[in-house]
């Protein structure tokens, strides 16, 4: 062709590095068609190759070279920029669903895709690296989108729909790092740059299995020289890639053993299978042989059937532990008589549904010379110059903190991805929190954080950035670790059950007294700093020792202390709203009260307000409980004292009814009944009473506590001192544990 020759759109060059050839192809996409402006093949001279590894670089440059020296005669052109598949030899794949939530329901931008995207390809990279356990440091060559989710559902196509939440499920590949650099090298050496990198599967798959037929549940398997590569469809999207590191190298091994000849004239007699009924060749002792086709077939049936069977046992794994509906098979390796037959058997279905594709999945291809080839060792050279147009990558080299690090770039590269490659620490990047606190309050375990410290500060090429900041070839990328937050720091005080004053009345005059706590069994105040693995109890009540020193008064044993009107003693326990006296005299309560305050423990109050006490072991205490329940007892006192109290009125006024009666004074106080943990109490001498009250009537020593703090119940849910009570009400008072 001629240098002024031109072509309507731009010409892809795109080159198949196999096993056994390095096939070329030069084309352009006008449309939906691809068109084929000229292929070149070229074998290797020597077994350069082996098992899609190369390991003579330098003779495979040089076949490279070849391949491209005359595809440029024929297309008039120089040609710079190649695309490139790399074979799944040691292939890794990493599945992960990842979703993220949107800061409003809001339309979904190409932007959000991207960073959903991104985020799939950091999970997988960390979930492979934590089960990497070779010694062999690996790329992450591609990622496929299995389905998006919009709000759960799937969804093929997310952008321009409105969402609160997005996820996706993403196939994440990963190839040792010298498979990849031995083909840059490679290529390298012919004079080329790589523009775009794909798999052998991704790339095959381009051609064989068409969007419309991945609803369906396809396997394809590319069988080259030295791999099987595998990939699989189903419900419209590729849902997973594989390999196996046994193709037609192995067959073709088999044959030369069999037929005594080197590996290039075993190659030639396994192509000609097939073809031929009978095949001449000669041996290594310069004799010879014929060899017909039958024998052939049986001489490799052994390694055919080890092969599919390994192949199927694949599929199997990759499709969720089942079988596919079909199987199209493509490379030279899967044109052997017997494979596809083979195949169909170990996976158990209609040996018509597994098929070689060749010109048979090329309709969108058209080839501009007459006697260009349309077999299936096609499809892949054709699907790399394809795999192009649907995703540019590519390796470029950045510096990062002055490491020079080879990153794989999908053009939607960005400084995280780098910093994943660099291996830098993902904790360097975000702001760091400081040390947690871990404590108790009354038995529960808390946690307060640390402050958060300063984000990374990043830039690139010297200009300000962030992890999303895209970057491209040679850019240099610095990064300062972000910084740990001060440690958590908290102060009795500011924990919401300590409040604020415990309010208490002191010879009749208001006082307020900050709270304290008990750490660790000693007393603390709001002040203490609270310290890790710390044990605190919210201390509800003071001592009139502590009173007294709060308000730096000097009581003399002379002095007589009450709390409540009861007396007391300096370790007499005052709770909120309490009142305390001390004073020389004695303060004037009734007999009753005096009485109260002196009597033994071996004295009962009888029930009757009439202020008698009786022995507990008196054998002639005739006092017993009320008949029916408090309610009723209740009721009958008040009818009782109603009756009493109208005879005397009536007395008052006489029978005639002529003189009016007198105004006679109200009862002083009324009568109710409670239970108090199990017990009835009687409660009488006040118009109401509250639940501060009933500690005048039960055995309940303040003065020497026995737990952590009191814990009082009222008709079982938890009660206030100065909460209302009425008759009939279950009370329950004892100390926590």
């Amino acid at each position: 062709m001629s240098e002024t020759m031109k072509f309507p759109g731009k010409l892809i060059f795109g080159l198949d590095i196999g096993t056994r050839s390095v096939v070329g192809t030069v084309g352009y996409r006008v449309g939906e068609k691809f068109h084929v402006v000229s292929q070149s093949i070229r074998e290797h001279g020597t077994r350069a190759m082996l098992d899609g590894q190369i390991h003579d670089i330098y003779k495979v440059g040089a076949t490279i070279n070849d391949v491209k020296t005359e595809l440029e005669q024929r297309v008039g052109r120089t040609l710079k920029d190649v695309c490139i598949a790399a074979a799944g030899r040691v292939l890794r794949t990493v599945t992960v669903r990842v979703d993220t939530d949107l800061e409003s329901d809001r339309e979904v931008g190409g932007e959000d895709i991207y960073a959903l995207d991104s985020l799939g390809v950091e999970k997988a990279y960390e979930e492979f690296l934590d089960s990497n356990d070779s010694d062999m440091k690996f790329y992450c060559v591609g990622y496929s989108v299995v389905r998006y989710y919009m709000n759960g559902y799937a969804m093929g196509n997310l952008e321009g729909h409105r969402a609160r939440t997005i996820g996706a499920d993403i196939i994440a590949t990963f190839l040792p790092e010298d498979v990849v650099d031995g083909l840059y090298r490679a290529v390298d050496l012919a004079g080329l740059d790589v523009v775009n990198l794909t798999l052998e599967p991704i790339a095959a798959i381009q051609v064989a299995i068409p969007e419309m037929y991945r609803m369906l549940n396809i396997a394809l398997v590319d069988v080259g020289a030295g791999t099987s590569d595998i990939s699989i469809t189903k419900d419209g999207s590729i849902i997973a890639y594989g390999m196996i590191p046994v193709a037609g190298d192995s067959l073709t091994e088999v044959i030369a053993k069999h037929c005594l000849v080197d590996f290039a004239t075993a190659e030639q007699i396994k192509r000609d299978t097939g073809t031929k009924e009978q095949i001449e060749y000669k041996d290594i002792m310069g004799l010879s042989q014929i060899i017909s086709t039958a024998e052939i077939e049986e001489v490799t049936s052994q390694m055919i059937a080890d092969m599919t069977g390994r192949v199927a046992d694949k599929i199997r794994e990759l499709n969720g532990g089942k079988a596919v509906s079909a199987v199209f098979v493509v490379g030279g390796g899967g044109t052997l008589p017997g494979y596809t037959a083979a195949l169909a058997g170990k996976l158990g279905i209609q040996k018509e549904r597994v098929a070689v594709r060749g010109k048979e999945v090329m309709q969108n291809i058209e080839f501009l010379e007459a006697d260009a080839r349309k077999d299936s060792l096609m499809v892949t050279p054709i699907g790399i110059c394809l795999s192009f147009y649907e995703q540019s990558n590519n390796f470029i080299f950045v510096y990062f903190n002055d490491q020079r690090i080879k990153i794989y770039d999908n053009n939607k590269v960005a400084v995280v991805d780098a910093a994943m490659q660099a291996e830098f620490a993902n904790d360097g990047l975000f702001p760091k929190r400081g040390k947690e606190l871990n404590y108790t309050v009354n038995g529960k375990q808390r946690i307060t954080r640390g402050a958060l410290g300063e984000s990374a500060v990043i830039t690139v090429n010297g200009n300000e950035a962030d992890i999303h900041t895209p970057i491209h070839a040679n850019d240099q990328i610095k990064v300062v670790e972000s910084t740990a937050g001060e440690a958590a720091h908290l102060d009795i005080e500011q924990l919401p059950e300590f409040g604020a004053v415990m309010r208490v009345e002191v010879n009749d005059k208001q006082v307020d007294l900050p709270k304290f706590a008990s750490v660790n069994g000693n007393l603390q105040s709001g002040y203490y700093s609270i310290q890790e693995g710390d044990s605190i109890e919210i201390l509800n009540y003071y001592t009139v020792r502590q009173i007294a020193e709060f308000m730096d008064v000097i009581i003399n044993q002379e002095m007589n202390i009450y709390v409540n009107n009861k007396l007391a003693d300096m370790d007499s326990l005052v709770y909120e709203n309490f009142s305390v006296i001390w004073t020389m005299e004695q303060l004037q309560l009734s007999d009753r009260d005096k009485y109260e305050n002196e009597m033994p423990d071996t004295f009962a109050k009888l029930p009757e307000d009439d202020g008698t006490y009786q022995r507990k072991d008196d054998p002639d205490n005739e006092w017993q409980e009320p008949d029916g329940n408090i309610e009723e007892a209740a009721e009958v006192s008040d009818e009782e004292n109603e009756e009493e109290s109208e005879e005397e009125t009536d007395k008052a006024a006489g029978t005639s009814g002529e003189v009016e009666k007198e105004k006679v004074p109200e009862t002083e106080g009324m009568s109710i009944y409670v239970t108090v943990n199990g017990d009835m109490v009687h409660l009488t001498g006040k118009m109401s009473y509250v639940f501060v009250d009933v500690f005048e009537h039960i055995d309940f020593d303040l003065s020497k506590p026995q737990g952590s703090g009191i814990v009082t119940k009222l008709n079982g849910r938890d009660a206030q001192y100065m909460e209302e009570i009425r008759s009939g009400d279950m009370i329950e008072i004892y100390w926590r544990r």
